[in-house]
């Protein structure tokens, strides 16, 4: 594809469509028409014997055509204000996480290993500087979304029990759908894959409101660990990009 290049004495050139300098065609284009219009303004005379005429139709035919020629800047996404609101978003889901556990505190530990499949915690401080982005938000998501499968059996089984902390924790699960929204926007901008976890091994249903409490003590203790962990992934990954863009 080739564009006409009109210059300022008239001659026709055609340049090839992306080779040209992106600068402002339309304001170069409508400096031209002024200084022409000026010109014959005060010589009318020129009209008659001279090609100015002819030049001048010449740049209005060809001024909506730069105007849609030149594209639009591109404007690179915004990566680091992505990680820090992950980061925020994760630091209220903490939040919340730590009231509910607040109170709906048992005096000893809660009975453990109620749920099979919840994803392990298990990470290390030492290792959070040799992160990449891609593999790391691929694995947060995956743990991300085995956390909302298994919330979402705790609601059900609050619901049925009448728990106090229902209202709570339907706000906990509407940040943790909103979080997951957020990661999976960024897990699209740097390419990176998704992946597919097992299906969560859930228990029984709960048979009493006391062991409702025991089974979301046992959720919130290792969604709270996620959370920590996810928090401290996100700002490093946020200061790890930061570093790159001014390189």
């Amino acid at each position: 594809m080739f564009t006409l290049w009109c210059n300022i004495s008239g001659e026709m050139t055609a340049v090839p469509r992306g080779h040209y300098h992106y600068f402002d065609m339309t304001a170069l284009l409508r400096a031209h028409i002024n200084l022409i219009i000026a010109s014959v303004s005060s010589h009318p005379a020129v009209l008659v014997d001279s090609s100015s005429s002819l030049l001048l139709s010449l740049l209005l035919a060809q001024l909506p055509l730069f105007t849609s020629a030149v594209p639009a800047p591109y404007r690179r996404p915004n990566v680091v204000h992505e990680l820090d609101r992950l980061a925020n978003q994760t630091k209220n889901l903490r939040q919340i996480t730590a009231d509910l556990l607040k109170e709906h505190a048992f005096e000893t530990d809660p009975e453990q290993h109620r749920f099979k499949s919840l994803p392990v915690m298990n990470n290390r401080a030492s290792d959070i500087n040799s992160l990449e982005m891609r593999p790391t938000l691929s694995q947060l998501h995956a743990d991300l979304k085995s956390f909302e499968h298994h919330f979402a059996w705790l609601s059900r089984a609050s619901r049925k029990h009448h728990h106090p902390a229902l209202p709570k924790l339907g706000q906990m699960m509407s940040l943790i759908k909103s979080l997951t929204s957020m990661l999976e926007h960024q897990m699209m901008r740097v390419d990176a894959q998704r992946l597919s976890p097992p299906s969560p091994s859930l228990p029984p249903p709960p048979p009493s409101q006391f062991d409702v409490l025991q089974s979301s003590q046992e959720l919130l203790l290792q969604f709270r660990l996620f959370c920590d962990w996810a928090q401290r992934v996100f700002s490093v990954l946020s200061t790890k990009s930061k570093m790159s863009a001014v390189q």
